[in-house]
């Protein structure tokens, strides 16, 4: 990905990996306010201000792949209790995750890496290396997120950041891996409502904000079909995301599964004035609890 540019990478960290996120968007920065001293009655009458770092903020858009998926529902969800190894498998692990307040989440530190055209073409070395900017920004949190699922598109995890310590110049020079295992996509989704499955949701998106509590809605777009009609209130919604291939050991290997208690419609913002197929969006408010499960093999630790 080019920001201003540049050829960018994000790379997130924490105590127990490391990942080189695949991202199509990102807004990382610091957070700057400004300490005003108003003008004196005595004085020339002019107000001055002084920079202060309130820390870190921006967002960070990524494709879930079979490797980032587990870490990064982590980082936006928290957890609670230990890994469940399922039987008859191989290595296979089952993590159970929840929604949590901002303070109960761990912390995690994300390195920022933008190398201009130029450290790849013209110039010396040394001026290569001087157009190359890493900085680093510690004690990151998710102060809330987007989960966003598409027919036809690439499943994508908007993660907020929020920090409170200025970023500092990343002086290493190591490289990390760049993320490229299969991603999950939006034609590999079912969901489920009230123990029935929808086959006309044509996509879905999960807005929590964790600041102050957990607040969280969803947006589902459906097409309008005789018999698919959604309810205004849900009692269980459980959305299921599967790899495309087919071809590895554990059929189950890499897939999440989302349970969401309680739904409540706030909206109905569908348009029939159109001649082809009407999607409507419906907006619900979750007043229940949100619950996710994901597999991964045993080499991965997403921190429990």
């Amino acid at each position: 990905m080019k920001v201003h540019g540049c050829d960018c990478s994000i790379v997130i960290k924490t105590f127990a990996c490391e990942i080189n996120v695949p991202y199509s968007e990102e807004t990382i920065r610091e957070a700057v306010s400004l300490l005003q001293e108003e003008a004196s009655i005595e004085g020339d009458g002019v107000s001055r201000a002084m920079r202060k770092s309130n820390g870190v903020t921006g967002c960070v858009v990524t494709p879930l792949t079979i490797g980032t998926a587990p870490s990064l529902l982590y980082l936006a969800m928290g957890s609670a209790g230990l890994p469940v190894y399922v039987s008859e498998t191989r290595n296979l692990y089952q993590y159970r995750l929840n929604l949590l307040p901002l303070e109960d989440t761990n912390c995690f530190d994300l390195i920022q890496d933008r190398a201009s055209n130029n450290e790849q073409g013209t110039g010396n070395k040394e001026q290569r290396a001087g157009n190359k900017e890493r900085r680093l920004f510690e004690g990151c949190r998710v102060k809330g997120f987007e989960l966003r699922f598409m027919r036809e598109e690439t499943l994508k995890l908007k993660l907020e950041i929020c920090g409170e310590r200025a970023p500092s110049v990343y002086l290493y020079t190591d490289t990390f891996t760049r993320e490229s295992e299969e991603r999950f996509s939006g034609e590999n989704v079912t969901y489920q409502i009230n123990g029935k499955e929808y086959s006309n949701i044509y996509g879905l998106t999960l807005v929590t904000k964790k600041e102050g509590g957990t607040k969280t809605k969803i947006w589902i777009k459906r097409a309008l079909e005789r018999g698919f009609e959604l309810p205004h209130i849900i009692d269980d919604l459980v959305i299921t995301a599967k790899l495309q291939k087919d071809s590895y050991e554990q059929r189950h290997f890499g897939l999440f599964r989302i349970f969401i208690k309680r739904l409540v419609l706030t909206s109905d913002e569908t348009n029939v004035n159109s001649a082809d197929t009407v999607i409507g969006p419906l907006r619900y408010y979750v007043a229940g609890v949100v619950k996710t499960e994901v597999f991964s093999n045993s080499d991965f630790h997403v921190g429990v």
